[in-house]
């Protein structure tokens, strides 16, 4: 099952909420942008950091992973909210955004 979480963390990158932000099938978890920056809003986070699995083992980016992403930076970024990284761990490893060049 895929499981996407949102890490929410103040201005000094403390830890302010884990929280599964929704639940998928073996190929697919809905996320919605504005959903994830609205919870971010919520609890008054300076950034966040986006995690989710692959069921298959592969944590390489799909295309939807990368415009998903690439949306919800944008709407964040808008707003005054940082996302710093999004996680993609599967079997074979765990896959950065960040350090991939995809942010």
């Amino acid at each position: 099952m895929k499981i996407f979480r949102g890490l929410l963390v103040d201005r000094k990158n403390q830890l302010i909420l884990d929280e599964i932000q929704n639940r998928g099938t073996v190929d697919h978890a809905p996320v919605y942008p504005r959903e994830v920056v609205r919870r971010g809003l919520e609890v008054s986070a300076a950034a966040m950091i986006l995690v989710h699995n692959h069921p298959s083992g592969d944590p390489t980016p799909s295309r939807a992973d990368i415009d998903m992403t690439r949306q919800i930076v944008l709407a964040a970024r808008a707003l005054g909210v940082e996302v710093h990284d999004h996680l993609i761990v599967g079997r074979e490893g765990v896959a950065s955004f960040k350090a991939l060049g995809l942010m």
